[in-house]
């Protein structure tokens, strides 16, 4: 075997024990999907679908591992003379260029040395794939892109004003995050011809003096004052698209200027979402992109540039949104660290000189903001790039159209494992959220055709600047939404781009990916029989006999009957989508029957799992999974990625009864995705804890330079329908911080019951970096492992669990 996924590599240094402590917490999963780990686990429902959108029901851990339906993970400058500290300034610089790494082909390809983690300069992909955009500035403009709303008068003679929408939240009253950002405003010298306008709100406690708690206010910032221009403008909701539009059009009359920017501050959820989490009107929703349309239409500006410093909204679909009222998008693919923008460097440098290029000041924000989060929260997760509207219209839609018909054609042609290959290892952000949103240009470039090749070009074109943290790879600059982790998005997706004017053709061929998704998923659950409880202990899906899929009337059936039975409308894209008869005909040929994942004994008497070439092209991940028998039930410690492989390339069983742990707490562990090879990688995980007894996830970081990992911060974790946008990350963790951790906890029957503390107390006694990741052996209880197996349509399958 050439190349293998990449594992974990464990650091083994003693023994430890796992128990609950206190009563359940009550609030639900702490895994993931509507059962946790294993979603469904709460033993009720059906295939109608859980919370996450997706396929999941009843049934619990038993039945899930017969046939599991799980979807896997995934402010510099101080606070100064504003919150009475002594404040500082300065600009901040990177010179730091990212390499590109490509994950090429099937998991087949990576298992049976065929593909695997490669260059792009060497994954088969024409030289055209491995011409990275990162830190090279475009200036060049496309043919046929419209000329500039902005008309510039050069010489200094300019005046600028820039209109921050400030949404305070959680960031602010968690962690003062909007007072550190508006501390670096007041750090900067902002010129007479600059006017630098903040609409604060949404927040429950501002973390300063000066900002009310109780109304929305509008202030300017000059030289390291705060000028109140509008106080009592009532406590209105932030996502309201009305409360935007007030804010434009104030802006605009009182402040009239050669051009104007407009930055949205708070959280984003990207292309499905939007803008925006009011923590005081948690009811109101966020801002969708038909919501920031109407806002930016009744506002009447045209814009310079519209910013987001909030996470995910560096899409294709809101830039094409965006690009009947602004020139230019900076935004970010990934989720944001919490330090967000840094805002003293560029406004100072604007403020030198009022007629700078727009392109200059987006290479500005975006150095900054990337080297700052270098400083400041390593091992985070950075995107942001300058994208240009105006050629990103004249040259996108056109060829988004040719990969979007050539795509459609290829599942048309029952050929859709290319495609779920291909985005299955493209560069996907945040991963855990499930938000089903992946870097376009790097899902055009897996698919290697001309279409792909049009289109990876154009977009390139259109993203002037782009830079990414160094384990951030295969992020170009513009994402798109492509389901694949769950579906229940779909048809508000299509939607949206009725409401946003897209071109049919990419609804269309999500639409019909997506309607192969779930008959392969309907498939899977419904064919699902046997004692769950006799699962756990080695005898179901190695000794079950035949899954039963293996003839296309036989799964036409399972459809027909699925679809008759559900007592809930079908989703509107299987309209659209595949036919039933089209799709039961391709699952038949391309499925992982349960039995083929059964153990068997190697020549040197190891427990393995031995799948053909063939078998191997329909599985597009594993990870591998411990239960703590406590007596009572099953404690969950998570989804890991660690592989051993015998001479015959053949899975081996994980024996050695460890479990990762923090400063010598065992903890439940969640891989989120691998980035790179074995030679230059970076692992990034979650533990799902009580932060000062708020739900948080802490980030876990495993790379080439640090084989035994850190904690790279942490970020909050919303309660379940509080809102679909996805939180920053917090900067750090400070000493005195308490930490409880959890784990989900399952019943013999392996019905999800609770989320359990974990015993033993913590606190940070230092530094994040002095926090300790090791594995402990659990010598104390009875354990059992398995390895979850996902196929091309995005269900998992549990192995027998074996008992150590």
């Amino acid at each position: 075997m050439a190349d293998r996924p990449v594992s974990r590599k464990k650091n083994v240094t003693g023994s430890g024990s796992v128990n609950r402590r206190g009563s359940g917490l009550g609030s639900g999963p702490v895994g993931g999907g509507s059962g946790g780990h294993v979603p469904g686990g709460s033993g009720s429902g059906g295939f109608s679908g859980n919370r996450d959108g997706g396929y999941g029901g009843g049934g619990g851990l038993g039945k899930l591992i017969i046939l599991a339906l799980v979807v896997l993970l995934g402010g510099g400058g101080g606070l100064g003379a504003f919150l009475g500290g002594s404040g500082s300034t300065g600009s901040i610089s990177s010179n730091s260029t990212t390499s590109t790494i490509n994950t090429v082909g099937s998991l087949a390809s990576l298992l049976l040395g065929s593909g695997g983690y490669t260059s792009t300069a060497a994954s088969g992909n024409s030289s055209w794939s491995s011409k990275a955009n990162t830190g090279v500035l475009d200036e060049t403009v496309a043919a046929g892109a419209r000329d500039k709303y902005t008309v510039m008068k050069g010489d200094g003679k300019d005046t600028t004003t820039i209109m921050v929408y400030m949404c305070g939240t959680d960031l602010e009253s968690r962690g003062a995050m909007a007072s550190k950002d508006m501390q670096e405003m007041l750090n900067a010298t902002v010129a007479d011809n600059i006017n630098l306008i903040v609409y604060t709100g949404g927040c429950a406690r501002w973390q300063n003096t000066v900002i009310s708690n109780k109304t929305n206010q509008i202030y300017q910032i000059k030289n390291g004052k705060m000028a109140l221009l509008k106080d009592n403008l009532g406590d209105l909701p932030m996502t309201d698209p009305k409360t935007l539009t007030s804010f434009i059009k104030w802006g605009g009359e009182n402040f009239p200027a050669d051009r104007y920017d407009l930055i949205f501050w708070d959280h984003g959820g990207g292309s499905v979402t939007g803008y925006g989490y009011d923590e005081k009107h948690q009811n109101a929703g966020s801002m969708d992109l038909a919501e920031i349309n109407k806002a930016l239409t009744d506002g009447g500006l045209k814009y310079d540039f519209v910013g987001f410093d909030a996470c995910l909204m560096a899409t294709v679909e809101t830039g094409l949104m965006l690009d009947a009222h602004s020139d230019y998008m900076i935004a970010s693919e990934e989720t944001e660290p919490g330090i967000g923008w840094y805002y003293t460097n560029w406004l100072t440098e604007l403020s030198k000189n009022p007629s700078l290029s727009t392109l200059e000041i987006g290479k500005i924000i975006v150095d900054d903001f990337v080297a700052q989060c270098g400083q400041q929260c390593a091992g985070q997760k950075t995107t942001l790039s300058v994208v240009d509207l105006a050629e990103l219209t004249a040259t996108v839609p056109e060829d988004l159209k040719s990969f979007a018909d050539s795509t459609t054609s290829l599942i048309d042609k029952k050929e859709y494992k290319v495609v779920s290959n291909a985005r299955s290892s493209t560069r996907e952000f945040a991963t855990s959220s499930k938000i089903d949103q992946i870097d376009l240009i790097d899902f055009a470039i897996k698919m290697d055709n001309d279409a792909g090749k049009e289109l990876a070009d154009s977009l390139k074109g259109a993203v002037k600047y782009n830079k990414t943290s160094s384990n951030m790879t295969n992020a170009y600059g513009l994402s798109i939404y492509f389901p694949y982790r769950q579906t229940g998005k779909v048809d508000t997706m299509s939607d949206t781009y009725d409401e946003i004017g897209m071109d049919e053709s990419y609804k269309n061929c999500i639409q019909k990916f997506a309607s192969m998704a779930y008959y392969g998923q309907a498939t899977s659950q419904s064919a699902g029989n046997g004692n769950p409880a006799s699962m756990l202990f080695g005898t179901g899906s190695g000794s079950s006999g035949s899954s039963g899929l293996d003839s296309a009337q036989a799964v036409a059936q399972i459809l027909n009957a699925v679809l008759s039975a559900s007592s809930q409308a079908s989703p509107r894209f299987l309209d659209s989508g595949v036919s039933v008869d089209d799709a039961a005909a391709y699952i038949a040929d391309n499925n992982i029957a349960p039995e083929d994942l059964a153990w068997k004994m190697n020549g040197n008497g190891d427990n393995v799992i031995a799948l053909t070439e063939a078998q191997w092209e329909n599985v597009q991940g594993i990870e591998f999974s411990t239960f703590v028998d406590d007596g009572q039930g099953y404690i969950d410690l998570g989804l890991d990625n660690v592989f051993e492989w015998d001479d015959d390339n053949n899975l081996i069983a994980n024996t050695d009864r460890s479990w990762l742990a923090i400063d010598d707490h065992i903890v439940a562990y969640y891989h989120i995705d691998t980035t790179g090879d074995a030679n230059n990688y970076t692992i990034t995980g979650r533990v799902p804890v009580l932060l000062n007894d708020e739900r948080a996830d802490l980030i876990l970081v495993f790379d080439s330079a640090n084989e035994d990992g850190y904690v790279a911060g942490a970020t909050y974790d919303y309660k379940d329908g509080e809102t679909e946008v996805v939180a920053k990350n917090l900067t750090e963790l400070q000493a005195g911080d308490k930490i409880d951790f959890i784990a989900d906890y399952y019943d013999y029957s392996g019905n999800y019951t609770d989320s359990f503390l974990l015993e033993g107390d913590y606190t940070v006694s230092g530094a994040m970096s002095d926090m300790k990741i090791t594995n402990l052996v659990i010598e104390d209880k009875d354990i059992l492992v398995s390895y979850v197996f996902t196929d091309i349509y995005g269900n998992s399958y549990y192995t027998d669990g074996l008992s150590e």
